[in-house]
């Protein structure tokens, strides 16, 4: 496994990460939740992630019982949760980022994921009912009490993200570390284009999301169709209508020759393509059965065939490469 330091913090990050959205708590059974993360700690995998409204809470209670029985060393694993869209339990406190709900959030998901410290924890939305000013102090009470060690932000905008910085500046306080943004062939406006100056001059770390584009660059859409996949299940239709469009199965389809004639896996190739973007600090996996998450963990070892050659040739199919602005 490869290890790569979450922008200019001095935490170290597997390359490859897991993430509980969508299978714990929901898709998939608490055993097999619990095979899937010891084969990736086995290889390597040292960040985990989560939050509070995956599966309405239900995620972070499997997962804390997976680590308690796993009986892991606390400094050999890196946890996160997102605090937004709260748990089952809705109420006009209990969602969005003001003070009240990123501590109790906070405090929750400890409870559920039987750890007494966050390393990572995000603000998982904006939320525009809540000044970022009132955030960044309740996220650095929580850094002063020792509950979290980490702070960011997920899908932020640039200029939300700056803002974030200037007050921690402006007070003296911690700014945001990372953002969790999606990532991959077909979504790569904010990280390469919207958040080049956060890279460049702030150092923002990524745990970027999606990058099979919710399964089409898997090639299991286009071969069986949706039943028996995240696509199939119940309050997914937006999702599943996104992800079929047509343009992106030609795409993803004419890229399935390409990694035919590379012999590597769809799934494998448009892992290892996020993986060679520089401002990407992991790439979080996602799987619902043991032999999937074992394919993907190999992708490593796909990098060297990425080669300029090769990503010219997948630009050419993909077209979505962002127009820099001119400066």
């Amino acid at each position: 496994m490869e290890y790569r330091r979450l922008g200019k913090s001095g935490l170290q990050v597997s390359a490859l990460s897991f993430g509980s959205w969508l299978t714990f708590g929901n898709q998939i059974s608490d055993k097999t939740a619990d095979e899937l993360m010891g084969v990736a700690y086995d290889a390597g995998v040292n960040f985990f992630d989560n939050a509070e409204g995956y599966a309405e809470g239900k995620s972070e209670i499997v997962m804390g019982n997976i680590i308690k029985h796993q009986k892991w060393e606390r400094e050999s694993f890196v946890i996160s949760s997102k605090v937004f869209f709260g748990t089952e339990n809705k109420g006009p406190n209990r969602v969005g980022l003001s003070r009240k709900h990123v501590i109790e959030a906070c405090n929750a998901a400890l409870k559920r994921l039987q750890v007494d410290y966050l390393d990572l924890y995000f603000c998982h939305r904006p939320d525009k009912n809540t000044p970022i000013e009132e955030t960044v102090f309740a996220m650095n009470t929580l850094l002063q009490q020792g509950k979290i060690l980490y702070w960011g932000t997920s899908e932020w905008s640039a200029a939300e993200i700056m803002e974030a910085i200037a007050v921690a500046k402006q007070y003296n306080l911690i700014g945001p570390t990372m953002e969790q943004p999606q990532y991959n062939l077909f979504e790569r406006e904010k990280l390469e284009n919207e958040y080049l100056h956060l890279f460049n001059n702030h150092g923002l770390g990524t745990t970027i999301w999606s990058p099979l584009a919710s399964g089409i660059l898997s090639g299991k859409y286009t071969n069986n169709g949706v039943e028996g996949t995240r696509l199939g299940m119940q309050g997914l239709e937006w999702l599943k209508d996104r992800t079929l469009a047509a343009d992106r199965m030609e795409k993803a389809t004419a890229l399935q020759a390409l990694a035919n004639k590379l012999d590597v896996s769809l799934a494998k190739l448009s892992i290892a393509w996020c993986l060679k973007n520089p401002n990407v600090s992991t790439v979080i996996l996602g799987a619902s059965k043991v032999p999937q998450l074992q394919e993907n963990l190999q992708v490593l070892e796909v990098l060297p065939v990425l080669t300029d050659d090769v990503m010219e040739k997948i630009e050419e199919i993909i077209k979505t490469k962002p127009k820099l602005a001119d400066f």
